[in-house]
């Protein structure tokens, strides 16, 4: 049981060739937040989203603006 907790470092990840994508199946609704490579279209997966704190954690992990990441079925 600890009181201090190590404060989570940010990854940074390269702004100019990948965006922020959330994507989302329309049959069960699951969600994966990760990078998509803008010239090639390849989507990298890092995590899966169950709930608000999932996509919070996401953003503040990867210093992610709300505004900045689009969604796709």
């Amino acid at each position: 049981m600890g009181l201090f907790f190590k404060k989570q470092k940010k990854i940074s990840y390269d702004k100019t060739g990948k965006k922020p994508v959330i994507r989302a199946s329309i049959c069960t609704g699951e969600q994966v937040a990760g990078f998509k490579e803008i010239k090639t279209g390849k989507f990298e997966e890092l995590m899966v989203l169950r709930n608000a704190e999932d996509r919070k954690k996401f953003l503040e992990l990867y210093d992610v603006k709300e505004d900045e990441i689009t969604k796709e079925y």
